[in-house]
């Protein structure tokens, strides 16, 4: 009578505190998502949540298949480890490289949980590498590498995880903090601060000002998104980063955030990985792992399209 879709839709749900966020999380149309629940409702006979409550109120009925689904889906996958165990498909390595420098956040809390049910897997993040981490993936030297500028490379697939919008700090005295949104030609009297990559990696540069030919007055380069954060906080300059890598400095009021235009600039943030070791079970696991742990610590990111073309 209930299915394990039914426990992760409600899970979804709660997660997410809407219908329209929850059918995005499941990769559902909003209407086929309540056509699921309404299934649901009728199979138990009994409404599982208040309509029109944000965030949505469970009943006791929605409630109890909650703690249902706290019980069951967790032991659902760790069977599925368990049975690849079984198979003999649980050896493997996963040496990843990082080109987000504000991805730890969540990407940490992922490697420690996947740490704990894959203790066969050999997990490193090497550091200090003078290689560019998609070529070294290719060459099998990385098993995978988080990456929000995909390329064309043979033998090498692209998972999206999820789509985040660039915000624009500045500084809580700054004139664009009272202001919603920022356009390019806003930033030609300003210093834009960015982490010391190339500028065509960068969303600030390729989706926002280089369109409109607009160059920022300076430009100055910082290692660490906290010293970024000191660098605006104390007026010196404005930057470019994720919504997620500045929840914790807007909630301590140290910077304002701006949006950039009025559609915004959104990203979407991808796992590489070479195809052969695309569908080991451990990976697949820790590309699920990856994404379930991203929802749950991040602010402001939505799924991405499963069927989308990182490539063109």
């Amino acid at each position: 009578m209930i299915e394990l879709r039914h426990l992760r839709t409600l899970l979804a749900l709660r997660e997410t505190g809407s219908l329209v966020d929850a059918a995005d999380r499941v990769h559902l149309t909003q209407s086929a998502l309540s056509h699921q629940l309404k299934d649901l409702e009728s199979r138990v006979n009994s409404p599982l949540f208040v309509r029109k409550t944000r965030p949505v109120e469970f009943t006791r009925a929605g409630l109890r298949l909650l703690t249902l689904a706290d019980q069951i889906l967790p032991e659902v996958r760790k069977a599925e480890r368990d049975l690849a165990r079984l198979a003999g498909t649980e050896q493997g390595r996963l040496h990843m490289a990082i080109e987000c420098h504000s991805c730890f956040q969540w990407l940490m809390p992922t490697v420690d949980y996947f740490r704990d049910h894959w203790p066969e897997v050999e997990i490193d993040i090497p550091s200090g590498h003078h290689f560019d981490p998609l070529p070294a993936l290719a060459r099998e030297q990385l098993d995978l590498v988080i990456t929000a500028d995909p390329q064309p490379l043979e033998g090498i697939h692209y998972v999206a995880l999820f789509r985040y919008e660039g915000l624009l700090a500045v500084a809580r005295q700054h004139p664009f903090a009272g202001r919603g949104v920022v356009e390019p030609q806003d930033l030609a009297a300003e210093t834009l601060i960015t982490y010391p990559v190339e500028q065509s990696r960068l969303d600030i540069f390729t989706q926002f000002l280089n369109p409109a030919n607009v160059r920022p007055k300076e430009i100055r380069t910082a290692e660490l998104t906290l010293m970024m954060m000191q660098l605006v906080a104390s007026g010196r300059g404005v930057c470019a980063l994720p919504n997620w890598a500045l929840t914790e400095y807007l909630e301590r009021d140290y910077v304002s955030a701006v949006k950039l235009g009025k559609q915004g600039v959104w990203s979407t943030l991808y796992a590489a990985i070479r195809e052969d070791t695309l569908e080991a079970p451990w990976m697949q696991d820790f590309l699920r792992t990856a994404k379930e742990t991203s929802f749950a610590v991040l602010s402001g990111i939505k799924p991405a399209d499963r069927d989308e073309a990182p490539v063109t």
